[in-house]
This record gives C-alpha cells, structure tokens and sequence, in this order.
C-alpha cells in the first residue's frame, strides 16, 4: 500500500482502478516477476499482472460473497476465529426452485384466492392472475438477463438494481424493496393470527365484542395483541440463530406442498363422492351457521311442533307465537351444499363478479325469495355480510402479494453450485409452475364450491372451516396446520431477509443516515437493522387488516419489479461492452413491457399508494443525489446519459445558436497560487451568479512546465479547483492543462475547450491588478494577447476588476444599482448580463441604470427616447440618463499623465533591450527560424501607432478623423500653456488619455457608489507597440472605482426585440 501511494504522489504511475475480482489481495501482487523471459515487461508487472497468475487467481475464485460469515465463525478465548468455508454445492432444484416455490406460495392463496374467485368471478379473476403472472414472468427474464451478465453477490435484487442502474435508483428500490418485504412479513403474521383465531383457536381471542356491531373492530384488536406478540417472538428467533430458521425451512416447505397436494386430491374427490358442507340459506341470503345445527325453523318431535336455535336467533322468544324478523317470516329455510362437486355445473354461476359494498348481504343467484319492508335490523340477524367494500382494482392489490417471492433465487446466488445457470432456470420453471397452479386454482374452486361459500371469506357459512380446507382431502385440517406454518415459515423468513438487505444497503454507504444498520454482532448478525425492521413490521401490524396491508407492499414490489425491467431494458439498449448475458432468451421489448405492466397494476391496485410509493422512492433518490456518498458502479444510467449528451452533441454541431437562445457559456481562466490554490475565489461567486446552473461552464487554469513532470500536480490542482468551485456552488466543468509557457496554455484553452456545439462562447477573467509591480512584463503581456485571442475567435471577454471585493453566494446587496455604460454597441451582451445578474438572489434587490454618452452633434433628449423605447421592447426595466461629454480642452493633467505613461514605457523597453541583448548569444547558437506563438520575448522594433483608435461607432469614428485632419495640432490657446517636455509627445495617446480622463470623471461622478459598474472595453491597439500604454488607458478608465465589469463583445447580437 505504501509502494502504491508514493507512486501515485510521485505523478509517473496513474492510480490503478480496484481488481475486479473479488477475492483480490495485496499479496498477489509479489512474485509476479520470475526469470528473464519476459524482461521486456518487467517495468509493467506491478500495473498489468502475468496472464499466468490472472488464471491462478480466477480458478480459485469460489463465488463466495465478501463479508459473508452469518455462522461460519466461532468465538474463542482470544477472539472470533474464521472456520474455513466449503465450497457450495447447492444445484438449481434445492438452490432455487424450491425457494421461489416456497416464497410464491403462500398465505394469499390459502386466505384469499377462494374469496378472490368468489367476488371476482372466474373470469375476471383469471384475468387478474395472468396479469400478475405475466408480470413476475417478464420480470424474472429481465432479472436472468442481470443475473448471468457476470457475479451476482448477496443482495439479490439490490445488488443488481443499484450495480445496472446507480447508487440513486439502486438505494431508492432497495429500501422500497426491504420495505415491501418487510411488510410482507407483516402480512404473514397476520395470516398467521388469522389461522389461529379463526379456525384453530377461536376461544382465545382476548377482545370479544358484546354486540354484533362490534365484532369487526373486536377482532382487529386480537390481531394487534397476538400479532405483537408473534412478532416479538419471532425476532427474537431471528435474533438467536438463523441456523434456526434455515433448519425450519424444510418443514414449512413440506407443509405447502402437502396442502397443495390436499387440495387437487379434493378437487378429484369431489367427482366421486363430494364432501358433505351443508350450507343454510334463507330465502336467498346464506346464514352463519356455526350458531345452529339443523337448517330448519320448526321440527316436530312425536306429533309436537318446537322450534329450533335457528328460530331463537331471528324471534324474540322460542314461541311459536313471538314476534320474528320479517324477511324470516316471509321466506323459507333451504339446505344445499357448499362443495357440490367438480360436475355438479355450478361453474356457469361462479363465471361472474359480484361486487358489493362493505356490509352488503351474501345472497346465492338465481334462488327466488320475497323481500322484506323493513331492513334495519338485518347487520344484528346472522346473516353472512361483506367485510369490505368490493371491486376489481381492490383485488389486484390483494392479490399481487401471492406472485412475490421470486427473488429468493438470486438472493442465494452465492450458494450455488452454478449460479448464472441456475438462477435462470429455476426461477423461471417456478413462476411457471405457481402460475400454473394459480390458474388452474382459479378455475378449480369456480367449479367445485358453491358462489355463496366463495365469497365468504371467513367460512361462516360452513361452520368457521378455512373455505379452501372444506374442499381439501383427507380434512380440512391438513390447510388449515399447514397454511398456518406455511405463514409462520414466511414471516420468519422475511424477517431474516429484510434485516440484510437493509445492512447491506447501509455498508454501501449511499444512504449516510443508515450507516448505524450496517453494525451488527461479532458474526456479522444485523443486530440493529433487525430492530429496524421489528419496528416497520410492528406498523403493518397495527394496521391488523390483511386486506389493508396487502396492497402496500404490492406497490414495493411492484416498484422494484419495475427497476429490474428498466435495468435490462437500459443495458440493452445502450449496448455496453460488458453486457453479455449468458441468458439469452431476453429482449428490451419483452422488458418494456414488464416495466409498464408493473406502472399499470400499481395503479389499478391503488392510485394513491402508487403515488406514495413513487414518492417515497423519489425522496430517496434526490437524497442519495443530494447527500449520499458518490459510487460509480458503470451503472446504465451513466451510460444513457452519454449516449443522450453524445446525440445532442452531434445535433449541435457547428450549429450557431439563435440570438433568443443565446446565454453566455464562460470559459473562466482562473488563477493559482503556489499552493495550487484557487487564487481569486470569488471569480467562482461571480460565475455562479451570472450562470445559476444553466448553460455551459468550464472552469481552467493553466501550469507552466510540462506534463510528464507535472501531470500529479495537474490532478491535485484540478482537485483544488472542484473542491472550491464546490463551495461557490459553481455547477460545471474544470480542467487544468500543463504547457510550456502560460500564453499557449491560455491559447490552446481558448481553441478548444469544450466539444462540438457545446463551446464556449464568452471569456471570464480578473484583470491583473498588480500589472504595474510586476518584476516582468508578462502578466499585462499575457493579458493583451487573451484580449486579442477572444476578438480573433469571435469571443465575449468579461474582465473583472477588484474581483475580491465582489459579494460571495452568501450575501445579499439590499439595495443599490448596475450601472451600464454603453459607449458603444457590440451585440448589446452589456445589457444583458445585468438583467442575467438579477435573476440570483444576491443582486436581485438592485435596479438596473443605463448610461450612454452623448456627443456635441447628439440630441440628447431624442436618445432618450429613442433608448428607453429600445429598453420597453427588449423587455428590460431600467433607468436611462443620457450623460453630454462636450468638446473641451486637454487639461494639464492630461498631458501629465501622457507624460509620465510615455517614460515609463519607454524605461520598459529599455530594460526589456538589456536582457535581449543577454539572450542574443543563445539564439545564434540554436538558430531556431520558428517562433512559438506564445512567444513574448521577441524583439521586432514597435512603430509608433499615430492613428486615434476609437471604440465607437463607425460614423463617429469618420467624423472625429475629419475633424482630426482639419485640426492636426491641438487647441491655439494650449499653444502657449504647453512645456517644452510636452511637444515630443504622441498626439495619439494625449487624445486617448483626455478620453479616458474625461469618460472615468463622468463615470465617477454618476457611479461611485454603484453595486457594480459596466463598461464597454476598448480593443488593443493593432500592433503591439502600444501594449503597455493600453494597459494604462484601461487603469486610468476605470480609477475610483469600486467593482467593474469591462465587457467586450463577440461580434454578434446577443439580445433581440422579438419573441
């Protein structure tokens, strides 16, 4: 490790990715290098290992999950000691099938398919069953697909979800995914308390209510206790030992296959000696009738008439005389039986739904009775009623749960023997054999069992015997004891689950609350998620309704459901190198079609549990995005994301944006100081207040020297630059290049930063503050020649001075102004950037000024107009004064500071002379004819610049050369107040002087207290003659004052007047 970290500070090796094979070590890396027969590549063998020891390491690859040591350890005196692990042999039948067949089957089945069929109809509720089955079935083709493209460790289904498509969608379905299993254990329990105060034990229930009405709500609180208290029982045998739990599994396995086998044994039994369930019906509604023995109202017993408990129930008295319920009195009593057999034709009735709402009566079709007058006693008389309102969505949610479960083969990929063979073909051939059963279930019980019997959902009518255990052979007990541990089996099993796959979200670390769920005991049992998940599941108990928890983690899984599809689909599409599944039987359609059948049924199940459940799974993506510690994992989403830039790109290319979509995309040239610091932070500030995160920013710098000796400190000063834009919340790009001097760094930046259309088009720099003091001339000579690279590249300059000064992200200006000299026009980006300033909180509170200049020919007042006009249609509020700059007389000082400009440059030059002259023997002896571009040291003599170069519009740029030519000298009365120094001067630069003089007291006098100031940049002079006189011109311009932004044009409109 040490060797590893020099070399990575040293800059001449590039860190090394981690070794994607698992069971990777340090040591492997020694011996590499044995003999002399591959001296070639003696200097790559640490980087780049021998072909020979890379299929050592792969043949004793063992597929065992790293961290995985749940019981393989023991505890000794001196510690937890690792026992070794054999290698596992678990084949696809034990590995898979029989899992998924163990998670699919279950408690919906035994409590609900009969109810399901019953209210639904037989058509209607296989149609339910095709689409959830179609559904799992897609699914687990997408979930082959991810499974068998390369290792799938513990996790399963997050491993793959979050491996395919990022840390943001794998850490959203994954808690949605723990918490759908995680209320499915609730939902287990909850069968298992129902079993048990239903139809094992109904004399233990602690709550009994004393009158009819309050029978319902009695037993939701029975569920609650005795729900509590399971679950508290069966933590705690998670909590002991899985080893428990594991060594269970066998058993609850063979009680579903048992009841399984009971109830197609029924079926056939029925066609040849139907099981004998009675059922009671008066007139046309079915009766309770656990209360009663004979389904009569009177009988006569040796030539006497007496009436039976039937007759107590619905009369006052057991009189022949009392008064009785009306409905009973007008109908009769019928007995006919609930199971009438597999040819008895009852399968024509049970076709149909019948969909009712909560407290409707269970009435048989077809069978003829007189209605009553009077209802209102009808919930107090022992009729069978409806529990809950009833309709086709409802039963989807309720439903869905029975499919889930088809996971648990790749949960247990790391112990099979095979598991990118396995996996595939048991989890299919299982979905296919539930669906099957499911279907063939659906059709069974609407041929078999009574309508009045189906859709009684506790047995009530068949003296409180599990409905589907009335069809069972040899007894109904063989359901009810096996679906009761069948439940206990799943609880448990969801219990153990949950609790890992939330620690094995949690030591991913992409969730940093959860990271206290990734700590569990000694041998690796998650102690803390397993209280985590105690706590949720406690919630699904106190909701005490199956039918009420159902559809909530039908939404869970159907949201990870959805993930699966969309992970395949996205890997298929993009085509990446690594997808190579060995499960070829796959295709993106069949994936988009899974992926919206799951968005279809979570909202035919319940529109507002969908819209929670996706909103759940939203907050915990923007979190993970927003907070989480940052993975790269090749996800599929990275590489959708490039495919889509990709194809933007090329649509962009070379295509000039129109001027109503034209935003300034900077190139920001920063600073670094020599601890490769970012030296002017506030540039950053000042980005991220112009831009606000739209359009295109790149952030660089340049070091001078060269890349093979620089290239470690490139990467730390590109770090340095990412962590500071950071903190100015500066969204973009940052790049540092190395070249040989900083003038072609700066240069080659310039040309070709950004790709394709996706350039920039605007410069953002500071202006060199310490020019002056500088012990050389390159700086303001580096300065000059950006200033001309940008003109040559038809770019936008913005230079700021004082950057320091400027406010941070943080602060808030409460009032004050922009103020916006607009000497001349170049494509108006000076009105622009304050209108693009406002929209950041911290400038939003100033008004906007604009001043412009007005010449002795100008009529002012129709300027005004004439640009407030221009301002009303470009959409901007402003307010604009006209400032009147009249022809006046050079001053004194003026001609002073022409003076002492002029002196200065020349001692410049001077000294520039003496250390060309050092230099001169060396150029004769390397005789080099070509000059680098960034070369500022040649000494090609300057020719005086005696033309005036103005920076406004082209017509008075005519006349004030007109007028320069019928005025070659200056004014007759300055004749005779000039000193002799002042002749030799350049009349160029005293015209340029007085000009710069004379603008800055107007700007001074209206905008020294402005916010900010905006200036019109002047251009460089032609030749470079005049460099360090443009540098003063610039000085003098903007002198007294606080922030200015000099801005330069690109050359073209930037701003329009049009929609």
């Amino acid at each position: 490790m040490e060797r590893g970290e020099g070399s990575r500070r040293s800059g001449d090796v590039t860190p090394r990715e981690s070794s994607p094979f698992i069971n990777n070590t340090d040591q492997d890396q020694e011996n590499y290098y044995d003999g002399k027969n591959m001296a070639l590549f003696e200097e790559e063998i640490e980087s780049n290992p021998m072909v020979s020891s890379l299929l050592n390491k792969l043949a004793n690859y063992t597929n065992l999950t790293q961290g995985v040591t749940e019981h393989e350890e023991y505890e000794n005196e001196e510690g937890v000691t690792k026992i070794r692990v054999k290698s596992p042999q678990m084949g696809t039948f034990i590995g898979v099938y029989l899992p998924c067949m163990q998670n699919i089957l279950g408690v919906i089945l035994f409590l609900r398919l009969t109810w399901i069929v019953g209210t639904a109809g037989i058509l209607e509720s296989f149609a339910i069953v095709v689409m959830c089955c179609t559904c799992t079935m897609l699914t687990a083709i997408s979930m082959s697909a991810i499974a068998t493209n390369g290792v799938v460790p513990a996790g399963g289904s997050y491993y793959m979800i979050s491996r395919s498509l990022g840390p943001e969608f794998g850490g959203a379905v994954g808690l949605c995914f723990y918490l759908g299993t995680t209320f499915a254990g609730s939902m287990y329990i909850l069968g298992t308390i129902e079993i048990l105060l239903t139809y094992i034990v109904p004399n233990a229930a602690v709550f009994v209510a004393e009158k009819k009405e309050g029978e319902a709500e009695a037993m939701l609180n029975n569920m609650r206790v005795y729900g509590t208290c399971c679950l508290a029982l069966m933590a705690l045998v998670v909590f002991v030992g899985v080893k428990y739990v594991n060594k269970l599994a066998l058993v609850f396995l063979a009680c579903v296959v048992l009841s399984i086998m009971a109830i197609y044994a029924g079926v056939i039994k029925t066609v040849i000696e139907p099981p004998d369930f009675p059922i009671c019906l008066l007139g046309n509604r079915s009766l309770q009738n656990h209360n009663f023995e004979k389904c009569v109202k009177t009988e006569v017993i040796k030539n006497v008439t007496y009436t039976t408990k039937l007759w107590e129930l619905f009369c006052d008295s057991r009189h022949l005389n009392a008064t009785c319920d009306e409905y009973f009195t007008l109908n009769n009593v019928t007995e006919i039986q609930g199971i009438p057999g597999l040819l008895s034709g009852v399968i024509k009735d049970n076709m149909w739904g019948d969909y009712g709402p909560s407290g409707m009566l269970v009435e048989k079709k077809r069978q003829s009775s007189v209605p009553a007058q009077d209802n209102s006693r009808d919930i107090y008389m022992p009729y069978v009623f409806n529990d809950i309102s009833t309709f086709f969505t409802l039963l989807v949610g309720i439903y869905f749960p029975s499919v889930t479960g088809i996971m648990a083969g790749s949960n247990r990929s790391g112990d099979l023997r095979d598991a990118q063979r396995s996996i595939p073909f048991g989890t299919i051939l299982a979905i296919a054999t539930t669906s099957f059963i499911y279907m063939t279930c659906v059709v069974l019980f609407g041929a078999c069992i009574e309508g009045v019997v189906l859709r009684d959902k506790f047995g009530d009518s068949v003296k409180k015997n599990l409905v589907i255990g009335t069809l069972a052979w040899p007894s109904p007990w063989v359901i009810v004891i096996g679906s009761f541990f069948s439940c206990c089996g799943a609880g448990l099993q969801s219990l153990t689950g949950a609790p890992r796959l939330l620690q094995a979200i949690a030591r991913d670390g992409i969730v940093p609350f959860l990271q206290v769920f990734g700590h569990g005991k000694a041998n690796g049992e998650p102690t803390w998620a397993l209280l985590m998940t105690a706590g949720i599941c406690e919630i699904g108990i106190l909701i005490a309704s199956l039918d009420a928890v159902a559809p909530i983690l039908s939404m869970f899984f159907l949201m990870c459901y959805l993930f699966v599809n969309l992970a395949c689909a996205v890997q298929t599409l993009l085509r990446t190198p690594n997808w190579r599944p060995r499960f070829k039987f796959y295709h993106w359609t069949l994936s988009f079609l899974g992926m919206s059948l799951c968005v279809s049924l979570m909202f035919i199940s319940s529109w507002y549990y969908a819209l929670v459940a996706m909103s759940i799974a939203g907050c915990i993506y923007k979190y993970i995005e927003y907070r989480g510690a940052e993975k790269e994992w090749g996800d599929g989403i990275r590489g959708l994301s490039l495919n889509a830039a990709r194809y933007a790109l090329i649509r962009l290319e070379e295509v000039q944006p129109h001027t109503k979509n034209w935003r300034p995309q900077l190139l920001v040239l920063l600073k670094l100081d020599s601890d490769l610091g970012v030296k002017h932070p506030r540039l950053l500030s000042f980005t991220t207040q112009l831009k606000a995160g739209k359009g295109l920013t790149i952030v660089s710098s340049v070091l001078e020297g060269t890349y093979m000796t620089l290239g470690a400190e490139a990467k730390s000063a590109e770090q340095n630059v990412k962590s500071a834009m950071h903190a100015e919340r500066t969204k973009g790009f940052c790049h540092v290049v190395v070249s040989s001097n900083l003038r072609d760094g700066f240069s080659h930046l310039i040309q070709s930063a950004g790709l394709g259309g996706m350039k920039h088009n605007a410069v953002l720099m500071a202006w060199p503050g310490a020019w002056k003091q500088a012990e050389d001339s390159y700086p303001w000579k580096n300065f000059i020649e950006t200033v001309r690279e940008t003109t040559s590249a038809h770019q936008a300059l913005l230079v700021a001075k004082n950057i320091d000064k400027f406010p941070s992200s943080e602060d808030r200006l409460g009032e004050g102004t922009i103020d916006v000299w607009w000497i001349v026009h170049d494509g108006g980006l000076l009105m622009l950037l304050p209108f693009l300033l406002r929209q950041h909180k911290v400038w939003r509170k100033c008004k906007m000024r604009i001043f412009t200049v007005a010449q002795m020919d100008d009529n002012s007042i129709q300027m005004k107009k004439d640009l407030q006009m221009f301002l009303y249609h470009l959409r901007l509020n402003a307010v604009v004064e006209v400032v009147e700059m009249h022809d006046s007389d050079i001053a004194a000082f003026t001609y002073e500071k022409t003076l002492v400009m002029e002196q200065r440059s020349q001692m410049l030059k001077q000294m520039q002379l003496s250390r060309n002259e050092r230099e001169r023997e060396a150029q004769l002896i390397t005789k080099l004819g070509t000059k680098s571009h960034g070369n500022l040291n040649d000494n090609a003599p300057a020719t005086p610049d005696h033309r005036v170069h103005m920076t406004w519009t082209k017509d008075k740029l005519i006349t004030e050369r007109n007028r320069n030519r019928s005025e070659p000298n200056v004014g007759v009365k300055d004749l005779f107040n000039m000193k002799p120094e002042w002749e030799s001067l350049n009349q160029s630069n005293v015209r340029r002087m007085h000009t710069a003089v004379k603008l800055n007291e107007v700007v001074v006098n209206k905008s020294q207290g402005a916010q900010l100031v905006l200036l019109n940049m002047p251009g460089p002079p032609k030749t470079k003659g005049g460099d360090e006189n443009y540098m003063e011109f610039l000085e003098v311009l903007m002198d007294g004052l606080d922030r200015v932004l000099l801005v330069r044009g690109g050359g073209r409109e930037v701003i329009t007047i049009y929609s």
